[in-house]
């Protein structure tokens, strides 16, 4: 054994003869050869001279400053606020709200009133002849980019009404006659505010007013659901927070129709919940039965996940045997008093939906017991079919406990009886007359997409009440005023140049913090936002990139603090060590904007330099020409961000040598002659990047990267690309090798290799670029086969190959295969192919499994919105570890390997003899581990119950006494078939049991 050494490589042992294990052999005599046999980074990457050269003309006018990262979210927060606060200010007093009360207060209801509005499936919608339809009539619609080039009317508003309602319902053309007022204030508020998207009118009779108008499109069935009282944004500003229990009456008198029509009414009423309520169904006939058995005697929140997986029990019901309401009603009555004992819930309104068809008793007694004379819990009967033998008994029940009745004959008449509790619900708030402004948790926009996909949004809206002093006391609410906020315009505002790390949730409306930051196990970080405090926290985190199949792993300093006037809060996270480092320069303008506008140049897309989106007359112009105007001082009223400018600017310059360096490069056929390299990259933390094409475009072999097609690989309002994280979280001056996954499953055949640059060696030095290259994965290959086969030691020639007795692989630290013998392996999971050896470099600790437990599912046939509970293995390399030896028993023959870190890099050399036949050992693989809930009940029920804390609404309207109604068809009811034994008692309208 003689110990041969490398300029480049560690000591390796270099077995020339005797009898040594061949795997051992061939490997050594591979990595002991000259270091110059696996260059496969040419010097189009190894720019550092050229960036510090430059440096170093400008190095007295740089310092490295620390981010304060306090600082930094609370004025982020103040920014926020003003956004939240401008936006809120469009549906206040003096916009929205006043003008839709002064205009109703103004309009008498005229049931024969004839009048044509814009309907928004209608408009531009001619019959048979070329005539305008009915309601539909000629409406100019223009495409605009500032609503993702939809075609819409910035002048007019259109209105929609839910297809199982008449268009010309005297009510809803005389509500969309007086809301006609609303266009106005629409146009006014846009001229405003041009950063303004939808603005809205949900009425409380059912139709939606929309600005700017645009034209609504019906499913393949003729037919648009929406209905915007089931809105987030309309529940939870028409009402205040309820606890509701459902309870659904399945005895045999149920059967058929009447039991679909149950079915379906209670799925309306849980659309009518939102996020802020409680609720549980319950269906009884002589016993009782929780629709989710794991439920018993709790509410659990009206989440979407909730509500879904209720509705997949509804299905199950059967109507069998009699029905014992008076238990039903009991077990309701004894859960809301315990729930509400607890702490936990809305804390503020209580109900009880009854769906029965029908009552033989009134059940006065339970009544008495559990809700009188407070009354606390308001009673809701749905009376289902057509009969009314038991209807006065359900009447009386609703009057008695500050409900209302309704009675529901066919499936088309669920939808607007359910509705119709909401006007109860909704009047003590209306007679307090607080105009609570409410704001939602975000959700998807999914009528408005842009390339990205659907838009997230939060919605700012306020309730609108009739003042006519003749319904005064009664809560008429007229609907609710709404405008939406795109997250992405909050995203533009925050410092990306500081702040490299925040972590989204993909493919999720709206998701817990514990899901992201799902490391903190405790939910320190999590209640303390929850609750709004100002402060700081550190953890250690692993982050999923590359489409889940790698992780970074990071050390992460928290900063929080809340958004006044809101319910928000907002928290930024800065990487330990370089992250919360960066640099500051100083160049001229002049200089600056020159090298800025060179033809490789090219700044982030979403980040915001200067806001363009404010002005009109700005919206045309690329952030570079509004950094000049605004620099040179030709548009002064430009919002831009001058310290993020000046940082750019400085970059622009020092990196502007690369261009002549690629330039030279590319002219110089011996440093890339069989043109292997394609492409050549450079990004700056500020975003600024420069990319220079060895090729011609539609010659390179994977346009993603030129394109912005892989949206991991760009600088985007989310993040920073992959390959500049990737480097930056290694080693300066380690290069990083791998195969992006978009274009290994659609075989492009490229590698990607980067680096970051750190001027300075010093542990608070930032990272200030990263660099890399893309390669053909053809020449990445050939380089390396041409190395290991002039595998010469100071001895002879080897004497294996892995042409023949062993299998060679090359894997990155994830463990996936850039090179091996067999190209159908290239890009696949080192697991896969060679379970065996995996398995034992887990064991030994080369490398480590680590289970992301993420609450959504992309794949597998599910819709990307769709969460469910699923853990993705990632295979991470143990960067204390540069060589290891294995030995493997596959069924009595010991089949040996030997792993090998390259130096500088983030490769491995796999050399496995391929003597034994190891088949029969299971592959290691990256499958998804979904939990499977039906083979874990008790799993399954602890994530129902499981209920983290959240902030309650500031505000809560459950009664008001001087309501004095429960709907005039039950007071008449009440008079006329009960006198004997209920009476009014005073003036609000309660009701007591004659003794």
């Amino acid at each position: 054994v003689m110990v041969c050494s490398s300029a480049l490589w560690r000591p390796l042992f270099c077995i020339s003869g005797g009898p040594v294990h061949p795997a051992e052999s061939a490997l050594s005599c591979f990595l002991a050869a000259d270091a110059k046999r696996l260059k496969v980074v040419p010097s189009v990457t190894l720019m550092f001279p050229a960036y510090f050269q430059k440096y170093k003309e400008l190095e007295k006018s740089v310092r490295v400053e620390e981010i304060d990262g306090l600082k930094l979210v609370k004025n982020l927060a103040v920014k926020m606020e003003e956004v939240f606060r401008k936006k809120a200010e469009a549906t206040r007093v003096g916009r929205l709200v006043e003008a839709a009360e002064e205009a109703h207060h103004q309009h008498e209801d005229n049931p024969d009133l004839q009048y044509e509005y814009f309907n928004a499936v209608l408009i531009n919608e001619v019959d048979e002849e070329g005539n305008n339809v009915e309601l539909g009539g000629e409406f100019l619609l223009e495409p605009n980019d500032h609503f993702n080039n939809l075609s819409v009317n910035l002048s007019l508003s259109v209105v929609q009404v839910p297809t199982n309602m008449y268009n010309k319902d005297p009510d809803i053309v005389n509500g969309v006659y007086w809301s006609e007022a609303l266009n106005k204030v629409f146009v006014d508020n846009f001229e405003r505010d041009p950063t303004l998207i939808w603005q809205y009118f949900g009425s409380a009779k059912g139709f939606f007013r929309q600005y700017p108008g645009v034209k609504w499109h019906p499913d393949e069935h003729g037919v648009i659901g929406f209905d915007c009282r089931n809105r987030k944004w309309y529940i939870q500003a028409a009402t205040s927070p309820k606890d509701v229990i459902i309870l659904v009456d399945v005895s045999g008198s149920m059967k058929g129709l009447r039991l679909t029509i149950a079915r379906q009414t209670v799925s309306s009423i849980l659309d009518t919940l939102g996020d802020d309520d409680f609720f549980n169904i319950i269906a009884y006939n002589q016993e009782i039965h929780y629709v989710e058995p794991c439920l018993n005697g709790t509410l659990v929140r009206a989440d979407r996940t909730n509500k879904d997986h209720f509705r997949e029990h509804l299905d199950k019901l059967f109507a069998k045997g009699i029905g014992l309401l008076g238990d039903a009603l009991t077990e309701a009555f004894t859960i809301l008093s315990e729930f509400n004992q607890t702490g936990h819930g809305s804390l503020c309104s209580q109900a009880i939906m009854l769906v029965t068809d029908g009552a033989t008793e009134m059940y006065d007694d339970v009544f008495e017991k559990y809700n009188w004379p407070e009354r606390k819990v308001r009673i809701f009967p749905y009376l289902i079919g057509r009969e009314s033998a038991f209807a006065d008994n359900l009447k009386w029940m609703a009057c008695a406990n500050k409900g209302y009745f309704s009675q529901i004959s066919t499936l088309a008449d669920v939808q607007e009886n359910v509705m119709r509790y909401l006007h109860v619900m909704s009047r003590p708030k209306v007679i307090d007359h607080e105009h609570d402004t409410v704001w939602t948790e975000a959700y998807v926009d999914s009528a408005v997409s842009d390339k990205a996909g659907p838009r997230l949004m939060t919605t700012v809206a306020m309730p609108v009440f009739s003042t006519k002093n003749e319904t005064k006391n009664q809560g008429i609410l007229l609907g609710v005023v709404g405008t939406d906020i795109p997250l992405q315009e909050l995203m533009k505002l925050i410092p990306k140049h500081m702040d490299g790390q925040k972590r989204r949730k993909p493919n999720y409306s709206s998701v817990d913090l514990s899901e992201v930051e799902w490391e903190d196990k405790d939910d320190n970080l999590r209640n303390s936002m929850v609750n709004r405090r100002t402060g700081t926290f550190s953890m250690e985190v692993k982050k999923t990139v590359d489409r889940g199949r790698r992780v970074l792993k990071m050390h992460n300093d928290y900063y929080y603090t809340d958004i006044k006037g809101t319910p928000f809060s907002v928290g930024v996270a800065l990487s330990r060590g370089h992250g919360k480092y960066f640099f500051r320069g100083n160049v001229s303008v002049e200089a600056g904007l020159r090298d800025l506008e060179q033809p490789d140049v090219a700044l982030a897309d979403e980040w915001t330099y200067c806001n363009t989106e404010e002005q009109h007359e700005h919206r045309h112009l690329t952030q570079i020409q509004a950094i000049k105007l605004f620099m040179t001082g030709h548009r002064p009223h430009l919002k831009c961000d001058r310290e993020l400018i000046q940082e750019v600017l400085f970059d622009a310059v020092v990196t502007a040598p690369l261009e002549a360096y690629w330039t030279g490069l590319a002219l110089n056929k011996s440093e890339n002659s069989d043109k292997g390299v394609e492409i050549a990259f450079l990004g700056t933390r500020t975003g600024l990047s420069r990319t220079n094409l060895f090729v011609p475009t539609d010659q390179l072999s994977n346009q993603d990267f030129v394109t912005a097609e892989d949206k991991e690989g760009v600088f985007n309002a989310d993040h920073f690309p992959l390959w500049y994280k990737r480097a930056a979280e290694q080693v300066p001056g380690t290069f990083l090798y791998s195969i992006p996954f978009s274009t290994a499953l659609e075989n492009k055949s490229v590698v990607l290799a980067s680096t970051a640059i750190q001027l300075l060696d010093d542990r608070k030095s930032p990272i200030v670029a990263a660099v890399g290259i893309q390669m053909k994965l053809e020449f990445f290959q050939r380089k390396f086969w041409t190395a290991c086969r002039q595998c010469a030691t100071l001895d002879g020639k080897c004497s294996i190959s892995c042409d023949n007795d062993i299998n060679c692989y090359l894997i990155d630290n994830n463990a996936f295969i850039l090179v091996t013998e067999e190209q159908s392996q290239t890009g696949l999971f080192f697991g896969e192919v060679e379970g065996a050896v995996m398995n034992k470099l887990l064991q030994m600790g080369s490398f480590k499994r680590s289970e992301t437990a993420l609450h959504f599912s992309p794949s597998r046939g599910r819709p990307p919105m769709v969460p469910c509970d699923t853990e993705y293995p990632a295979f991470v390399s143990e960067r204390t570890i540069k060589e290891t030896t294995g030995n493997i028993d596959c069924e009595g023959c010991i089949r040996s390997f030997v792993i090998q870190q390259i130096p500088s890099s983030n490769l491995f050399m796999v050399v496995v003899d391929n003597k034994c036949d190891c088949s029969s050992s299971p592959p290691v693989t990256m499958d998804p581990n979904e939990i499977m809930y039906i083979l874990f009940l008790s799993l399954k029920c602890d994530r129902l119950k499981f209920q983290k804390d959240r902030k309650k609404p500031d505000s809560c309207h459950p009664f008001h006494p001087e309501v004095r109604r429960c709907g005039f068809v039950c007071m008449q009811a009440v008079f006329i078939s009960h006198a004997s034994r209920v009476k009014p008692v005073d003036h609000r309208g309660e009701f007591k049991t004659k003794k």
